[in-house]
């Protein structure tokens, strides 16, 4: 195997159940079972990739045929052996015991509702990861989900919905039902709420809200390979201030969130992320190419299944300050509530997210219910001027990139900030 600079190897075997009730029937359960291996090389600058079910000298030869883009010259070497496995309980459960319980949550949002849904995966990845430097690595990982959403129609039709997500058993759903209450009370007071207020104001974001705007509109921007490419608002900013002294932004893939993993996809050990330290950009994110590029650590190439692994968040998020929910209140014109997607440019730092559903505030007390509520800005002008608050919380999901989906997970205080408001 001389005739290389590099190669690795993966194995993935993967399970998968889906089961998914709207409007009390259950339209789907499905069941998907995969096994593969992916072999890349690297030869002369450029990566080769092939994915298939052969063995090692068979699959090496075809990637080597198959070069899929330029690469480095050579990768950030690094030392990792160990295995890591998390049994899952649900595998004993009998699959009609699940869907009892889907349909108990489901019951809950009764029939003031337009229609309903829940919808419930459970999924073990079984991971092996071997290279040309002698390393060796694996691990089982379970993970479970589920979403309970609802639409409801009075002024306006409006829908909400809440998901639990976690690298864990079944355990992880014992709020499934509370979480039902709070769509069912949420979605028939959206549907009665008002237009939200316009202009540039102070805002504080709920710990959701916050997280995707950490994610979104900072996380990207110190991913590896966008900084290389010129496509990061901070790719001239190491060692900078970005923020106010108050912000402390990491990434740390061993918390036991959605976006957990022990070993990344190109075998490195997992490890928390200092991206920035009392408003100090101090680090990016790296695969070993980009590390080796710009002189840092590895461990966040990801993918999903066998594609190539490529620069990820894992859990990002923002570390508490010293604001009470109250004082923060005291300052805001709205308050605003979970996130109904948006979009970001790295490249710029500006962002667009719509929020789920909010509140006017009015001499820091918690007033009209407001819908269709937009909040839009630059990404460094918001981190030079936040209030943070004291209580940290998480909440999952799926990041995309590159045509792949990850696990990930997105943490944050609530937080003050002054922002556009607008409707949607």
């Amino acid at each position: 195997m001389q005739r290389f600079n590099f190669y690795d190897v993966r194995e993935i075997e993967s399970y998968t159940l889906k089961v998914s009730i709207e409007n009390g029937n259950v339209e789907k359960v499905r069941i998907d079972k995969s096994r593969g291996k992916a072999f890349r090389v690297l030869k002369n600058g450029f990566w080769g990739y092939f994915v298939g079910d052969v063995d090692e000298r068979v699959g090496l030869k075809l990637a080597e045929r198959n070069v899929v883009f330029e690469g480095s010259s050579d990768l950030l070497k690094v030392e990792s052996k160990g295995n890591f496995v998390l049994k899952p309980d649900f595998l004993d459960i009998p699959i009609d015991e699940k869907v009892k319980f889907l349909r108990e949550v489901e019951g809950i949002l009764k029939d003031e509702v337009v229609s309903t849904s829940v919808s419930y995966f459970e999924n073990v990845r079984k991971f092996r990861y071997y290279d040309s430097n002698g390393n060796e690595v694996s691990y089982e990982v379970p993970r479970i989900g589920l979403t309970i959403s609802a639409f409801a129609k009075d002024k306006t039709l409006q829908f909400y919905s809440r998901r639990i997500m976690k690298p864990s058993g079944f355990k992880a759903l014992r709020n499934a039902y509370d979480l039902a209450e709070e769509v069912l009370d949420v979605v028939l007071k959206l549907a009665k709420a008002i237009p939200p207020p316009s202009g540039f104001m102070n805002v504080v974001l709920d710990p959701r809200l916050a997280g995707v705007f950490v994610h979104e509109a900072f996380g990207h921007a110190v991913e590896g390979d966008h900084v290389l490419q010129g496509s990061s608002v901070l790719s001239n900013k190491l060692n900078c201030k970005v923020a106010c002294e108050d912000v402390n932004i990491y990434d740390d893939p061993t918390m036991m969130e959605f976006g957990f993993y022990p070993f990344d996809d190109e075998g490195v050990r997992s490890e928390r992320r200092v991206i920035v330290k009392d408003g100090i950009l101090k680090d990016f994110l790296h695969s070993r190419e980009t590390a080796f590029k710009l002189n840092s650590k590895p461990g966040n190439a990801r993918a999903e299944g066998l594609k190539f692994p490529i620069v990820r968040m894992s859990n990002t998020y923002l570390d508490v300050g010293d604001y009470e929910m109250d004082e923060l209140l005291e300052y805001a014109d709205v308050y605003l509530i979970g996130s109904r997607g948006g979009e970001t440019n790295p490249a710029t730092g500006h962002f667009q997210f719509n929020a789920q559903y909010g509140y006017n505030v009015r001499d820091g007390e918690i007033c009209e219910m407001i819908r269709d509520v937009s909040l839009s800005g630059y990404t460094l002008d918001i981190l030079k001027d936040v209030k943070i608050g004291r209580d940290l919380s998480f909440d999952p999901g799926f990041c995309g990139k590159d045509d792949q989906i990850v696990p990930v997970s997105d943490g944050s205080p609530p937080i003050l900030v002054r922002a556009l408001v607008g409707g949607t």
